[in-house]
């Protein structure tokens, strides 16, 4: 069984998808069941499930994994997906909206590993997959967002991801010695609808990555497929890096 936080979003949706069609038993754990449905019509409901969570609540997370565990048994995989921020400006944010960007990101992460342990410690395995950024590896090219400031990546965002990849290889080595994997998935330029109605926008990010295109969210499905796989079973504490090649210029 895989849980997945933030399992119908954008991004979140083609990982579900993915890991549905390899057969996988996945249970979506969010705050809005409605979206949960409009997403997911059709799909096999012996496959994917809904679990009621807010990842900022620790009581919520950790309830939602004991109701897990007793309704679908073993837990295998966590993906750590949801995130929440608020504030864009670089140099105006107030020092609450850079707590909560903070916490929305790296603070939600290790929540949820934290709450999942238990269970992944009883079994004697389990794999976690965090996810970070692009902009947890490297910084924004300003230029980039000229036209368009509305899109600008904020500090705390990145600042975040970029903990986000160190907690990972922290919890690789802490819980290594337990047969537990953290691994971590880095996405590119995946902009979703609002950037994609402004091309003007997308050519900006296009021309600064290799492969010459932005990602599309079906990009992006195999590397948690990948990582929540047996043929990871010996992979732990990497950044597998999803972007076309953006971060190695």
């Amino acid at each position: 069984m895989v849980l997945i936080t933030g399992g119908y979003g954008h991004l979140g949706k083609a990982v579900v998808l993915g890991l549905l069609a390899h057969e996988a038993t996945v249970v979506v754990l969010g705050r809005q069941e409605e979206l949960f449905e409009a997403a997911f019509q059709g799909e096999d409901p012996d496959k994917l499930h809904f679990q009621a969570c807010d990842v900022a609540d620790s009581v919520s997370v950790r309830a939602a994994f004991v109701a897990c565990h007793a309704q679908f048994g073993a837990i295998d995989v966590l993906i750590n997906n949801a995130f929440y921020t608020r504030g864009s400006q670089p140099d105006q944010l107030t020092d609450e909206e850079f707590a909560f960007g903070l916490d929305g990101s790296v603070g939600s992460a290790y929540r949820c590993l934290r709450e999942v342990l238990p269970h992944l410690r009883a079994q004697g395995r389990g794999k976690i997959i965090n996810v970070a950024s692009m902009y947890g590896v490297v910084a924004p090219d300003f230029a980039a967002y000229h036209a368009t400031p509305q899109f600008t990546n904020p500090p705390h965002y990145g600042a975040a991801k970029a903990g986000v990849i160190q907690l990972t290889k922290y919890f690789a080595s802490y819980l290594g010695p337990e047969n537990i994997q953290v691994n971590c998935v880095t996405p590119g330029a995946f902009p979703g609808s609002a950037a994609q109605a402004h091309p003007g926008f997308i050519r900006e990010l296009e021309q600064r990555i290799p492969l010459g295109r932005i990602g599309q969210p079906e990009d992006l499905a195999g590397a948690f497929v990948f990582l929540s796989s047996r043929a990871a079973d010996f992979v732990t504490g990497h950044n597998l890096v999803v972007d076309g090649g953006w971060t190695i210029r």
